[in-house]
C-alpha cells in the first residue's frame, strides 16, 4: 500500500482487506498460514511452463496480481482448518492471463494439493468456451518440466489425457484418481463432488442458473471446496456478469459481509481518461508489459479514436468501464456519424422544436432542443439537471460520472441545490428558450407535467395543452408524448413507437446532427429496445441501473419535429405513413 505499484480503487480495496485480516481476522476465526500460500506459489514455477506468447518454454513464475491470488486463496485457514474462501471472482482486463491462471489453478487442485478424489471442473456458457480453459491446462501437462530436460507431466505418467488434441475432454491424475473436465454451463453430471468449479467468461453468459446449481454442489462439500469466477468487465445489459460484481464489489467496499469470499477486480477509476492517459492503464492491466505488450493495447486505442463501437468496446473489455450494451440498439457507425459539435446560438430566431422527460424529484431530467439546418438536417442538443445533494452516491450507483460532467464552466449537468430538483430551473432554461428561439411546440412526457406547469405558472409563463380538438392557446404548446400503449388511440397523437421509427431513419440516413454530450452517450450506451405482442417498438433501459433519458428526449424531439403540428394539416392526418416507421397497421 506504499502506492509504488499504479492500482485502481478496487485493486487497493482488496488488498487493505487482506492487510485488516491480517490483524482482525482471528476474531473471526480466520488465520493467514504462510506456508500453505507459499506451497501454492513455488507449485507453478516448479512443474508448469508457459505455453504461450513471448514467455512460452519458461517457467510459469506468478507475476503482479496472480501471486496475491494464489496466496490468498490457499494461505487463509479457517480455524477448523479448511481453507476460508468458499467462492471467488476475478475480473481484469483483457490479456492478463486469467484463463492460463485459472486453469493452472485446476491443476493444483486437481493433483498436488493434497486432496485425493478431486474433482476439477472447467464451465463457461457453451462447450467451446470451457475448452479454451481446459485446453490451457492440457497444455501444461504436455509442456516440458522446468528443469528436467523435457519431460512432461504426460510422459511421465503424472496425468492421462483423455481424448487427442483439440478434441481431448478430461484430464486424470492417477496418483489421487483425481479428474479434471470442462463442461458446458447447463451441462449435468451424475453426482459431483467438486473441489473446484472454475467459471469462465461469465460477462458472456445470458443466465445464471448453471452458477447457482454449482454454487450448491460446492456448498455440500465438507471439506475445501471452491468456486472461482473469472471474467472481463461486462458491459450495461450483461446482467449475469453485472450483478455478480455488484456483489462482489460490495464486499470489498466493506457493505457486505463474507469472509468466505474473495474478490480481485482491476479497473481504472471514474474520472480517469484511459484513451488519453497510458498512465492509468496499469489500473486494469495489471500485467501490462510482462504478459501482455503494451504496443497491442496503444493499437487498439489508436483503432477506436473514430469509432464508437470500437471505442465501447476497448473501454470495457481492457480498462473496466462498464460503458455501453453487448448488443446496441442502433448500428454503432450511423449513431457515431450522428455526432457533432452543435451551437444552437446560430439558429436564433428559427423555428425549433422542445422535448421534456422530467424525472422523479431526485433522477435525471433531460430538455431537448431541435431547430433545421440550412441542408434541412435536424440539429439537436440535450439539457441535463439533477440534485447536487447525493451525487456522488447517485453516480456510483449509476455507474455514471455525474460529478466530472457537473464541474467546469460550461458543465454538461447542471447539478442543482438540494436533494430534489426543483422545476423552475427546467421552467426558466425553457422560457429563455422560448424568448430565443421560434418554439413551434414542446412534446412532453405526461408524467409530472402537472407540476411543470405549476412550475412555469410561478415564474409568470404561460403554456397550454394541444389536442386534436384544441390547436389554439396562449404561451408555450406542450403536445403530449406517450410513452406507453395509450398513443394509439389517437394517429395524431405523438407516441414513443413512431418517434423512436423517426429517430432511427434520420440517424440511419444522416438527417440528425446530435450534439455530443458524453451524457447523451451514456444514455444511448444504457439504451435497448423492446418490442410488443403487436410489434410496437419501446426504449427501454437494458438494465435497472443507469438512464436513458437524453435518448428518450430525442427521439420525442424527432417526433415532434417530423410531426409538422404547427397548425394546419398533420402527417399524422396520412394512416400509411406511420405504418412505414412501426411495421405496425393502426387501427
Amino acid at each position: 500500500m506504499s502506492g509504488d505499484v499504479v492500482s485502481g480503487v478496487l485493486m487497493r480495496l482488496a488488498c487493505e482487506r487482506h492487510l485488516r485480516d491480517l490483524i482482525d481476522g482471528p476474531k473471526r476465526g480466520l488465520h493467514w498460514r504462510t506456508e500453505q500460500a507459499e506451497r501454492a506459489q513455488a507449485f507453478f514455477p516448479a512443474v508448469l511452463s508457459v505455453t504461450a506468447g513471448a514467455k512460452v518454454g519458461e517457467p510459469f513464475n506468478l507475476p503482479s496480481y496472480t501471486s496475491f491470488v494464489v496466496g490468498s486463496l490457499f494461505g487463509w485457514m479457517r480455524a477448523d482448518g479448511r481453507r476460508r474462501f468458499r467462492h471467488a471472482w476475478l475480473e481484469l482486463g483483457k490479456g492478463q492471463i486469467k484463463s492460463p491462471l485459472m486453469a493452472a489453478l485446476g491443476l493444483y487442485v486437481m493433483g498436488w494439493c493434497g486432496v485425493a478424489r478431486s474433482e476439477v471442473y472447467a464451465i463457461a456458457k457453451d462447450r467451446n468456451q470451457a475448452n479454451v480453459l481446459f485446453q490451457d491446462a492440457a497444455a501444461m501437462c504436455q509442456a516440458p518440466i522446468p528443469g528436467r530436460d523435457g519431460e512432461t507431466l504426460e510422459s511421465l505418467g503424472e496425468v492421462l489425457i483423455r481424448g487427442n488434441g483439440q478434441m481431448s475432454w478430461m484430464i486424470e491424475h492417477p496418483a489421487t484418481r483425481s479428474v479434471f473436465r470442462a463442461l458446458a454451463g447447463d451441462e449435468r453430471v451424475n453426482g459431483p463432488r467438486p473441489s473446484l468449479v472454475l467459471g469462465d467468461e461469465i460477462h458472456e453468459w445470458r443466465t445464471g442458473g448453471a452458477i447457482e446449481t454449482w454454487q450448491a454442489a460446492i456448498a455440500k462439500m465438507p471439506g475445501d471446496s471452491l468456486m472461482l469466477l473469472g471474467t472481463n468487465t461486462p458491459a450495461a445489459d450483461q446482467l449475469v456478469g453485472t450483478e455478480y460484481s455488484d456483489v462482489y464489489q460490495s464486499v470489498l467496499r466493506g457493505e457486505a459481509d463474507d469472509d468466505a469470499a474473495f474478490a480481485l477486480i482491476a479497473r481504472t477509476d471514474p474520472g480517469d481518461d484511459p484513451m488519453n492517459d497510458e498512465s492509468v492503464w496499469r489500473k486494469s492491466l495489471p500485467c501490462l508489459g510482462l504478459t501482455f505488450p503494451i504496443e497491442n493495447v496503444r493499437g487498439e486505442v489508436q483503432s477506436a479514436k473514430g469509432r464508437m463501437a470500437k471505442a465501447l468496446a476497448t473501454k470495457r473489455l481492457y480498462f473496466g468501464i462498464p460503458v455501453g450494451t453487448a448488443e446496441y440498439w442502433i448500428d454503432l457507425d450511423a449513431w457515431e456519424g450522428a455526432q457533432g459539435r452543435v451551437d444552437m446560438a446560430q439558429f436564433a430566431g428559427r423555428s425549433c422544436w422542445l422535448s421534456l422527460d422530467l424525472s422523479r424529484k431526485n433522477d435525471l431530467t433531460a430538455l431537448g432542443i431541435g431547430c433545421r439546418d440550412d441542408e434541412g438536417r435536424l440539429v439537436a442538443a440535450v439539457r441535463y439537471w439533477k440534485p447536487a445533494d447525493g451525487l456522488a452516491e447517485a453516480a456510483r450507483t449509476d455507474r455514471a460520472s455525474y460529478v466530472e460532467w457537473s464541474q467546469g464552466p460550461d458543465p454538461f449537468l447542471n447539478a442543482v441545490p438540494g436533494r430534489t430538483i426543483d422545476y423552475s430551473f427546467v421552467a426558466v432554461e425553457a422560457q429563455r428558450m422560448c424568448a430565443e428561439y421560434d418554439v413551434e411546440m414542446m412534446a412532453i412526457d405526461p408524467a409530472f407535467m402537472s407540476d411543470f406547469r405549476a412550475a412555469c405558472d410561478a415564474i409568470g409563463f404561460d403554456t397550454w395543452i394541444w389536442s386534436p380538438d384544441e390547436n389554439y392557446g396562449s404561451g408555450l404548446k406542450l403536445v403530449i408524448h406517450g410513452q406507453g400503449a395509450q398513443g394509439m388511440t389517437s394517429d395524431k397523437m405523438l407516441w414513443m413507437p413512431r418517434s423512436l421509427g423517426v429517430l432511427e431513419d434520420m440517424i440511419l440516413n444522416s438527417e440528425i446532427v446530435i450534439d455530443e454530450s458524453p451524457i447523451t452517450k451514456w444514455c444511448a450506451g444504457n439504451a435497448a429496445i423492446k418490442a410488443d405482442a403487436r410489434g410496437n417498438r419501446y426504449l427501454v433501459k437494458a438494465q435497472q441501473r443507469g438512464r436513458i433519458d437524453g435518448l428518450v428526449v430525442l427521439a420525442m424531439l424527432a417526433g415532434a419535429a417530423e410531426a409538422g403540428l404547427a397548425g394546419g394539416a398533420s402527417i399524422f392526418d396520412d394512416p400509411t405513413y406511420w405504418d412505414e416507421k412501426t411495421d405496425v397497421v393502426l387501427a
